[in-house]
């Protein structure tokens, strides 16, 4: 019966997981294309690598949220002890959404006047070598 809890644990978690992480990145796009100034280049990369560190947290906190099981609870009420172990995730996932959004739209401009002045610098031409400086006296 416990295993049952489990898998019932990690179905849910990682089809919420994988629903999110697609929703976040397909509607996310547009929010940070505005935060970065209008820099899609910019946004599109910062949203594939918040995708990225979206799977890397879940999937590493859904793993954690696997220890610790109590047996007995488990066994006598399976489903409302699922409910708290995928609703925590869910809680903790949430806050951590939340707390990514303020900081982007925060910083968000920054970041884009930063990125864009890297370009700028390594857009500007190289010095041409210098010619040697004629010798006096000959």
């Amino acid at each position: 019966m416990l295993e049952l809890g489990y898998l019932l644990y990690l179905g849910i978690s990682i089809a919420m997981t994988v629903w999110v992480a697609r929703t976040l990145s397909k509607n996310g796009e547009v929010f940070l294309v505005k935060c970065f100034g209008q820099d899609a280049q910019l946004a599109k990369s910062t949203n594939h690598l918040l995708v990225v560190g979206f799977y890397l947290v879940n999937i590493g906190f859904i793993a954690l949220r696997m220890d610790g099981w109590n047996e007995q609870k488990a066994m006598a009420s399976m489903i409302p002890y699922v409910a708290g172990k995928v609703g925590l995730s869910v809680l903790v996932l949430g806050a951590m959404h939340f707390f990514n959004m303020a900081m982007i739209a925060r910083y968000g401009r920054t970041v884009a006047h930063w990125a864009q002045d890297q370009e700028a610098v390594q857009a500007l031409p190289l010095p041409a070598a210098m010619p040697p400086l004629p010798r006096e006296g000959r």
